[in-house]
This record gives C-alpha cells, sequence and structure tokens, in this order.
C-alpha cells in the first residue's frame, strides 16, 4: 500500500477510506503483566507513586488488578499543575482527585516541556492490548509503575479532569526514523459517561498538522474530523460509520467514518509501512498506512503559570 504523506483524495467505501485484505498482524498476544522500572525518590511530603511491582493495575481505586497505592500525599492535587506548582518538580506517578471525581487516581505527571502536564495517553512499546472493552476504557487501564509505560488514563477521569478549567491538549508524536512532531489544540473536553465520553477542541497549533479537528482539508472535514465525536469501542459503537471503527481499527477512540487520527490503534513493531489503516496514525504526517513508534497525550490548564521555586 502506497504511503500517502500530505494531502491526497482518499478511496471512499460507505464514507471512510478504503481497507485492503486483513494484516497478518491483527492477531493481538494477550496483556503481559509489567514490572516497574527504577526511579529516584520525590519530594520528601509528596513522592512519586510506588506502585507494587510487578503487577499490571487499573486506575480506579478498588478496582482492576490491585487498588492504587497510597502517595502519602498530604491534600489532594487536582492535576499535575497543581502539583508542580506547590514545589514538585519530578517527573513520575501521582495520586491526584480532580474537582468533582469521586475517588483518587494516578497518572503520570511530565515536570518537563515547562512542567505541570497530566499525561493521559502513551503509547511505546506495543505491550498494552488497547482493543478493548468500554469498561475497560472508562476506568482506565494499562501499565502505572513504568515511566514509559503504555496506559490510558480512563475516560471518567478524563471528564472530571477537563471540565474543572480550560485544558490545552498536547499531543506529541514519534517516527521510527527519530523524527518528532507535535499537535497542540486549546479548550480540549471529554463529556460524562450520558453524553458517550463526547470530545471537543479548538485552535489547532503544532508541526504533526491538524488530523484530530479533520482541518487538513475542507472537504473531508464532515468524514475525517474527531471533534464533537462520541467515543466508541468494539462493544459500544458511536460512530457515523456503517460498520464499526472500533472493531476495523482495533481501538477506542473518538471515531467518526473512521479517522484521520487513532492514537490507540493497533502497535506495529518496526518502520514499516502497515497494510491497512488499524496502526497508530495521524494521517497529516504519515499518511493512514504508516503506524508511529511512540506517542504520549497530555493536557495542562490553558492559565498555567509555573511556580519556579
Amino acid at each position: 500500500m502506497e504511503e500517502k504523506p500530505g494531502w491526497s483524495q482518499p478511496r471512499i467505501q460507505e464514507g471512510r477510506a478504503l481497507k485492503p485484505q486483513a494484516s497478518p498482524y491483527d492477531s493481538f498476544p494477550k496483556v503481559r503483566e509489567i514490572k516497574a522500572e527504577g526511579g529516584g525518590a520525590g519530594h520528601q511530603a509528596l513522592q512519586p507513586c510506588k506502585p507494587q511491582i510487578g503487577r499490571r493495575q487499573s486506575n480506579q481505586g478498588g478496582g482492576g488488578d490491585s487498588a492504587v497505592p497510597d502517595c502519602r500525599s498530604p491534600a489532594a492535587h487536582q492535576d499535575c499543575a497543581e502539583i508542580y506548582n506547590s514545589g514538585h518538580k519530578q517527573s513520575g506517578f501521582y495520586k491526584m482527585k480532580a474537582l468533582k471525581s469521586p475517588r483518587e487516581f494516578l497518572a503520570y505527571c511530565n515536570m518537563h516541556d515547562g512542567g505541570g502536564w497530566t499525561v493521559i495517553q502513551r503509547r511505546s512499546d506495543g505491550s498494552q492490548n488497547f482493543s478493548r472493552v468500554w469498561a475497560d476504557y472508562k476506568q482506565g487501564f494499562g501499565d502505572f509503575n513504568s515511566a514509559n509505560g503504555e496506559y490510558w488514563l480512563g475516560n471518567e477521569n478524563l471528564h472530571y479532569l477537563t471540565t474543572q478549567r480550560s485544558y490545552i491538549l498536547r499531543i506529541d508524536l514519534a517516527d521510527f526514523k527519530g523524527n518528532c512532531r507535535y499537535a497542540q489544540y486549546k479548550s480540549f473536553t471529554v463529556g460524562d459517561e450520558k453524553s458517550s465520553y463526547l470530545m471537543n477542541c479548538g485552535e489547532y497549533s503544532g508541526t504533526a498538522g491538524d488530523s484530530l479537528s479533520g482541518g487538513f482539508h475542507p472537504e473531508e472535514t464532515w468524514w475525517a474530523s474527531h471533534k464533537g465525536m462520541k467515543f466508541s469501542t468494539f462493544d459500544k459503537d458511536n460512530d457515523n460509520y456503517e460498520g464499526n471503527c472500533a472493531e476495523e481499527d482495533k481501538a477506542g477512540w473518538w471515531f467518526n467514518r473512521c479517522h484521520a487520527a487513532n492514537l490507540n490503534g493497533l502497535y506495529y513493531k518496526g518502520p514499516y509501512t502497515a497494510m491497512t489503516d488499524n496502526g497508530v496514525v495521524w494521517y497529516t504526517w504519515h499518511g493512514w498506512w504508516y503506524s508511529l513508534k511512540s506517542v504520549v497525550m497530555k493536557i495542562r490548564p490553558a492559565e498555567f503559570e509555573p511556580n519556579l521555586v
């Protein structure tokens, strides 16, 4: 399949890019457990969390494989920006509680790139299966041990985080040649479960192109934009496609008919072009049939002013 690096009229089948025959890589191994990587101690009053070694964890207290560990937090911080401005400058997993959230949860705080970034998704090595049911995406899943571990923070947590104040979404992308690009969106929000975790985002800036809101070509926005879309999983299909995007593209995502971006897609190990568009895709950079090496999705309050003390 020829790679499409720039915009070109896609082949359409019932309103979406035509898929060739199934890839031999479509089968996915069972999720394996991840051992924690080493890490230094954090601030004395609030240390990055140290989950049980060798356990894959759910991201809700009292659920999943094991409970969220106690981080000895002196107060409930609402996000990584608050943690950063409280004097805790070391990147790592921290416990937090969004303003109206009924429970605390873990998230990785990126204290570089200006600090205060709450990581909501990471793809790095294909160790986690992202073709999951609605309930898994609702509560969050993945490796909450390792600094580079793959995870999804959970749609409930995304909702509570993004409705407590205005957030910027930044997406860091890398390919298998070591090239890096980013996309940034103002006013990123995720609705509640009644809205099927409907996603909205505002103005784009960056170097990767605007795949999330379909701004790469005006004639394609109606079917390629993810803005204003409900979340879909293979067991809860909310897309605008006659088929099931989540099932075909091996991911839970804000599908339309089906995507110009699919950052939860099937992970292809190696610098080659995927045989279908079910990989980790950002169309405006590498087209539909190139699967990226790594992705980090992270959010930070729009009004964030770092406290450098």
